[in-house]
């Protein structure tokens, strides 16, 4: 049981909830990440007003409080098993659905492949620039298909396997915490002045959320792709990556994919030099689909081991009951 739920049951709303996201995709209007971002900054704005340290660090651990912990813990009420079970199985697949982003994944990177198919830079550098954080005015093609599989392949946890399993973990409210805490990362933790100190509380709760997931994540780049070459590159290239879940997530990746990653881009003018990721073919669009495909077979992966854990644990629990 977890959280009142039986192991078939949480199949069901895993199912739903992935599902509703395959068939609705991103909210166009009223998307809930997007009011809590506005939240987020509101509290930011509010309270991201002592620089020096450590009272930014108090304000942002505080506001990181004030973001996260009131949602997460409503979402607990709303479960708990005195709920009506409709009603709870509802709310379930519904959180699953507001905080799975793998339909939003393809929505947003897969015109990247098509625009570079068919040449189009300008629309292509266009499409990056709304996905990363680097300047991509000057992105040759190859440039254009490396960030966009990077950013698929982050992502790929981020917004697909880390969601999932917190959610086969602790239900609606697990996804809830863990796609909040993911969402102010991106929002807060950067190393600038303005969020040095104030996003450190942000930055050091997803990465704890991450460990686990970032490297099923990894594990299941590496399955249903070049498993060696994968496997080879986790081990040989993540650590020298800032990011301790970053690292293990892209480097297998790109192993399976067996494509070159990495290397110089451009930060807010100023040329960052990254470590190498992967081996093998300089990326295209042709790299950006496979990797899409690998986030979108991943999800069934997964599905799939939870069916079989929840088949041998109701076949163990008849067994039992018979011989009891």
């Amino acid at each position: 049981m977890l959280l009142g739920l039986h192991p078939l049951e949480l199949l069901c709303l895993l199912l739903a909830g992935v599902v509703l996201d395959r068939l609705l995709g991103e909210p166009r209007r009223f998307h809930p990440l997007v009011g809590f971002g506005n939240l987020a900054s509101l509290i930011e704005r509010t309270l991201n007003r002592a620089p020096q340290y450590p009272f930014s660090r108090l304000t942002g651990a505080l506001a990181w409080a004030l973001a996260v912990l009131p949602l997460s813990t409503l979402a607990v009420w709303l479960t708990a098993a005195d709920t009506a079970r409709p009603l709870m199985w509802a709310i379930h697949a519904l959180a699953l659905y507001a905080a799975l982003g793998a339909t939003s994944l393809k929505q947003h990177i897969a015109p990247i492949a098509i625009a570079l198919e068919h040449q189009q830079l300008d629309e292509a550098r266009a499409l990056t620039a709304r996905i990363v954080s680097r300047d991509t005015a000057n992105l040759d093609q190859a440039g254009i298909a490396r960030a966009a599989v990077e950013s698929a392949l982050e992502n790929g946890n981020d917004a697909v396997f880390g969601t999932l399993f917190w959610f086969i973990l602790l239900g609606a409210p697990g996804a809830i915490l863990f796609r909040l805490a993911n969402t102010l990362d991106a929002m807060w933790g950067y190393r600038n002045p303005r969020f040095v100190y104030f996003g450190c509380t942000a930055a050091r709760f997803d990465d704890l959320l991450n460990l686990a997931p970032a490297r099923l994540t990894a594990l299941t780049y590496a399955v249903l792709g070049s498993t060696r070459n994968a496997l080879l590159c986790w081990r040989t290239q993540a650590r020298a990556w800032s990011s301790p879940n970053a690292g293990p997530v892209m480097a297998s990746g790109a192993g399976a994919l067996r494509v070159a990653l990495g290397g110089a881009a451009i930060y807010e003018g100023a040329v960052e030099s990254r470590p190498p990721l992967g081996n093998g073919a300089t990326p295209d669009h042709r790299h950006i689909v496979l990797a899409l495909r690998m986030v979108d077979h991943g999800v069934l992966l997964w599905i799939g081991c939870v069916a079989v854990v929840t088949a041998v644990t109701m076949a163990v629990a008849l067994w039992s009951t018979a011989h009891a």
